[in-house]
Protein backbone atom coordinates (compact mmCIF):
# COMPACT_ATOMS: atom_id res chain seq x y z
CA UNK A 1 0.00 0.00 0.00
CA UNK A 2 1.94 3.21 -0.55
CA UNK A 3 1.17 5.75 1.98
CA UNK A 4 3.12 8.50 0.01
CA UNK A 5 1.24 11.26 -1.31
CA UNK A 6 2.31 14.49 -3.00
CA UNK A 7 1.70 17.30 -0.46
CA UNK A 8 -0.77 19.06 2.09
CA UNK A 9 -3.04 19.85 -0.52
CA UNK A 10 -3.71 16.24 -1.34
CA UNK A 11 -3.55 14.72 1.95
CA UNK A 12 -6.72 16.61 2.85
CA UNK A 13 -8.53 16.69 -0.11
CA UNK A 14 -11.35 14.73 1.31
CA UNK A 15 -11.73 16.57 4.05
CA UNK A 16 -15.58 17.76 3.70
CA UNK A 17 -17.85 20.44 5.57
CA UNK A 18 -18.97 19.44 9.23
CA UNK A 19 -16.06 16.71 9.50
CA UNK A 20 -14.45 15.68 13.35
CA UNK A 21 -10.78 16.00 12.90
CA UNK A 22 -8.14 15.61 15.55
CA UNK A 23 -5.06 18.03 15.56
CA UNK A 24 -1.60 16.90 17.34
CA UNK A 25 0.10 19.88 19.16
CA UNK A 26 0.74 21.61 22.11
CA UNK A 27 0.74 24.87 22.13
CA UNK A 28 2.27 25.76 18.93
CA UNK A 29 4.92 23.04 19.16
CA UNK A 30 4.51 20.04 16.82
CA UNK A 31 1.57 21.36 14.97
CA UNK A 32 0.51 20.36 11.72
CA UNK A 33 1.49 23.62 10.09
CA UNK A 34 1.08 22.63 6.27
CA UNK A 35 -2.11 20.35 6.75
CA UNK A 36 -3.70 23.42 8.59
CA UNK A 37 -2.93 26.11 5.60
CA UNK A 38 -4.13 23.85 3.04
CA UNK A 39 -7.81 23.67 5.02
CA UNK A 40 -7.41 27.30 5.18
CA UNK A 41 -6.83 27.42 1.12
CA UNK A 42 -9.62 24.55 0.77
CA UNK A 43 -12.06 26.87 2.64
CA UNK A 44 -14.19 23.45 4.39
CA UNK A 45 -16.01 24.33 7.10
CA UNK A 46 -18.57 23.48 10.04
CA UNK A 47 -15.44 21.48 11.78
CA UNK A 48 -15.30 20.51 14.79
CA UNK A 49 -11.71 20.79 15.84
CA UNK A 50 -10.50 18.48 18.84
CA UNK A 51 -6.61 19.88 20.30
CA UNK A 52 -4.96 20.71 23.43
CA UNK A 53 -5.22 24.53 22.13
CA UNK A 54 -6.70 26.91 19.63
CA UNK A 55 -3.59 28.10 18.05
CA UNK A 56 -2.72 31.88 18.29
CA UNK A 57 -4.92 35.08 16.07
CA UNK A 58 -2.26 34.32 13.37
CA UNK A 59 -0.99 31.09 13.74
CA UNK A 60 -2.66 27.21 13.77
CA UNK A 61 -5.97 26.91 13.91
CA UNK A 62 -6.36 30.66 14.80
CA UNK A 63 -6.35 30.62 11.03
CA UNK A 64 -9.20 28.45 10.81
CA UNK A 65 -11.02 30.81 13.74
CA UNK A 66 -10.38 33.82 11.29
CA UNK A 67 -11.83 32.42 8.39
CA UNK A 68 -14.91 31.40 10.37
CA UNK A 69 -14.08 27.77 9.25
CA UNK A 70 -14.39 25.71 13.26
CA UNK A 71 -17.82 25.05 14.40
CA UNK A 72 -17.11 23.66 18.33
CA UNK A 73 -14.06 23.24 19.31
CA UNK A 74 -12.83 20.41 21.80
CA UNK A 75 -9.89 21.77 23.89
CA UNK A 76 -8.12 21.72 27.18
CA UNK A 77 -6.63 25.42 26.82
CA UNK A 78 -7.71 28.35 24.61
CA UNK A 79 -5.67 30.98 25.43
CA UNK A 80 -3.52 33.48 23.45
CA UNK A 81 -5.99 34.02 21.34
CA UNK A 82 -8.46 37.10 21.26
CA UNK A 83 -10.20 35.79 18.02
CA UNK A 84 -11.56 32.86 19.92
CA UNK A 85 -12.65 35.14 23.12
CA UNK A 86 -14.53 37.23 20.51
CA UNK A 87 -16.51 34.35 18.95
CA UNK A 88 -16.81 32.22 22.36
CA UNK A 89 -18.54 35.24 24.01
CA UNK A 90 -20.57 36.03 21.04
CA UNK A 91 -22.20 32.65 20.79
CA UNK A 92 -20.36 31.90 17.27
CA UNK A 93 -18.37 29.39 18.46
CA UNK A 94 -19.27 26.10 20.76
CA UNK A 95 -16.69 25.14 22.98
CA UNK A 96 -16.28 21.91 24.98
CA UNK A 97 -13.25 22.23 27.41
CA UNK A 98 -12.08 19.32 29.35
CA UNK A 99 -9.13 18.26 31.07
CA UNK A 100 -6.33 17.86 29.57
CA UNK A 101 -5.40 14.13 30.96
CA UNK A 102 -9.17 13.26 29.85
CA UNK A 103 -8.29 14.64 26.19
CA UNK A 104 -4.90 12.26 26.02
CA UNK A 105 -6.98 9.41 27.85
CA UNK A 106 -9.92 9.82 25.66
CA UNK A 107 -7.82 9.70 22.21
CA UNK A 108 -6.06 6.59 23.61
CA UNK A 109 -9.44 5.18 24.39
CA UNK A 110 -10.26 5.60 20.34
CA UNK A 111 -7.14 3.99 19.52
CA UNK A 112 -7.47 1.05 21.62
CA UNK A 113 -11.11 0.75 20.27
CA UNK A 114 -12.51 0.90 23.83
CA UNK A 115 -15.87 3.05 24.21
CA UNK A 116 -14.72 5.08 27.27
CA UNK A 117 -13.29 5.44 30.09
CA UNK A 118 -13.73 6.06 33.30
CA UNK A 119 -11.70 9.04 35.59
CA UNK A 120 -11.71 11.12 38.85
CA UNK A 121 -11.37 14.55 36.89
CA UNK A 122 -14.30 16.51 36.48
CA UNK A 123 -16.59 14.57 39.17
CA UNK A 124 -18.63 17.50 41.34
CA UNK A 125 -18.17 20.00 38.32
CA UNK A 126 -19.11 21.50 35.29
CA UNK A 127 -17.39 19.23 33.53
CA UNK A 128 -19.67 16.10 35.18
CA UNK A 129 -22.99 18.27 33.73
CA UNK A 130 -25.24 14.94 31.91
CA UNK A 131 -22.61 12.65 32.23
CA UNK A 132 -22.74 8.89 34.32
CA UNK A 133 -20.61 8.70 37.63
CA UNK A 134 -20.10 5.57 39.01
CA UNK A 135 -18.40 4.38 42.33
CA UNK A 136 -15.63 2.00 42.27
CA UNK A 137 -14.15 1.43 45.28
CA UNK A 138 -15.34 3.85 47.29
CA UNK A 139 -14.48 6.61 44.63
CA UNK A 140 -16.65 8.71 42.18
CA UNK A 141 -15.52 8.25 38.67
CA UNK A 142 -16.78 10.32 35.74
CA UNK A 143 -17.28 8.19 32.44
CA UNK A 144 -16.05 10.01 29.17
CA UNK A 145 -16.53 8.37 25.68
CA UNK A 146 -13.72 8.08 22.92
CA UNK A 147 -13.33 10.27 20.42
CA UNK A 148 -14.93 9.55 17.22
CA UNK A 149 -13.02 11.49 14.66
CA UNK A 150 -12.72 11.69 11.26
CA UNK A 151 -9.68 12.17 10.65
CA UNK A 152 -6.36 13.09 12.56
CA UNK A 153 -3.67 15.07 11.35
CA UNK A 154 -0.56 15.07 13.18
CA UNK A 155 3.06 16.38 12.39
CA UNK A 156 6.16 14.28 12.95
CA UNK A 157 9.83 15.38 12.59
CA UNK A 158 10.94 11.88 11.10
CA UNK A 159 8.36 9.16 8.95
CA UNK A 160 9.25 6.72 6.50
CA UNK A 161 7.41 5.84 3.59
CA UNK A 162 5.26 3.06 5.73
CA UNK A 163 4.17 5.81 7.65
CA UNK A 164 6.49 5.01 10.52
CA UNK A 165 7.11 7.81 12.88
CA UNK A 166 9.49 9.66 14.79
CA UNK A 167 8.75 12.59 16.64
CA UNK A 168 11.31 14.65 18.24
CA UNK A 169 11.54 16.41 22.02
CA UNK A 170 8.23 18.13 23.27
CA UNK A 171 6.60 17.36 19.89
CA UNK A 172 5.96 14.52 20.83
CA UNK A 173 2.69 15.30 23.03
CA UNK A 174 -0.19 14.99 21.76
CA UNK A 175 0.80 13.86 17.74
CA UNK A 176 1.36 9.95 18.87
CA UNK A 177 -2.16 9.26 21.04
CA UNK A 178 -3.54 11.28 18.16
CA UNK A 179 -1.90 9.24 15.52
CA UNK A 180 -4.04 6.10 16.86
CA UNK A 181 -7.09 7.75 17.44
CA UNK A 182 -8.59 9.28 14.04
CA UNK A 183 -10.38 6.81 11.39
CA UNK A 184 -7.82 8.16 9.16
CA UNK A 185 -4.56 9.68 9.87
CA UNK A 186 -2.42 11.57 7.88
CA UNK A 187 1.29 12.78 8.98
CA UNK A 188 3.56 15.24 7.73
CA UNK A 189 7.18 15.56 8.92
CA UNK A 190 9.90 17.34 8.46
CA UNK A 191 12.42 14.12 6.59
CA UNK A 192 10.65 11.92 4.98
CA UNK A 193 13.09 8.48 4.17
CA UNK A 194 12.87 5.37 2.54
CA UNK A 195 11.23 2.52 4.72
CA UNK A 196 14.17 0.25 6.84
CA UNK A 197 16.15 3.72 7.55
CA UNK A 198 14.35 4.18 10.70
CA UNK A 199 15.80 2.54 13.77
CA UNK A 200 12.83 0.49 14.82
CA UNK A 201 13.58 1.24 18.73
CA UNK A 202 13.23 4.55 18.15
CA UNK A 203 10.02 4.30 16.61
CA UNK A 204 6.97 6.00 18.46
CA UNK A 205 4.01 5.63 15.78
CA UNK A 206 3.93 2.32 14.18
CA UNK A 207 3.02 2.65 10.44
CA UNK A 208 -0.19 0.72 10.99
CA UNK A 209 -2.19 3.57 12.62
CA UNK A 210 -0.69 6.08 9.45
CA UNK A 211 -3.04 5.95 6.30
CA UNK A 212 -1.06 9.18 4.29
CA UNK A 213 2.16 10.81 4.78
CA UNK A 214 4.59 13.29 2.98
CA UNK A 215 7.05 15.58 3.72
CA UNK A 216 6.38 19.09 4.98
CA UNK A 217 8.00 22.60 4.36
CA UNK A 218 8.62 25.79 5.16
CA UNK A 219 8.21 25.00 9.29
CA UNK A 220 8.03 28.24 11.02
CA UNK A 221 7.65 26.39 14.47
CA UNK A 222 6.73 29.71 16.24
CA UNK A 223 7.10 29.99 20.11
CA UNK A 224 3.85 31.64 21.58
CA UNK A 225 5.50 33.58 24.20
CA UNK A 226 9.35 33.94 23.69
CA UNK A 227 11.19 34.65 27.66
CA UNK A 228 14.73 35.27 27.65
CA UNK A 229 16.71 35.40 30.48
CA UNK A 230 17.86 38.99 31.52
CA UNK A 231 21.62 38.39 31.44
Amino acid sequence: MNKVISGADQAISDIEDGAVILLGGFGLCGIPENCIAALVRKKVKNLTCISNNAGVDDFGIGLMLQQRQVKKMISSYVGENAEFERQLLSGELEVELIPQGTLATRCLAAGYGMPAIYTPAGVGTEVAAGKEVRTFNGKEFLMEMAFNADFAIVKAWKGDTQGNLIFRATSRNFNPLMAMAGKLTIAEVEELVPAGELDPDQIHTPGIYVHRIFQGSNYEKRIEQRTTRIR
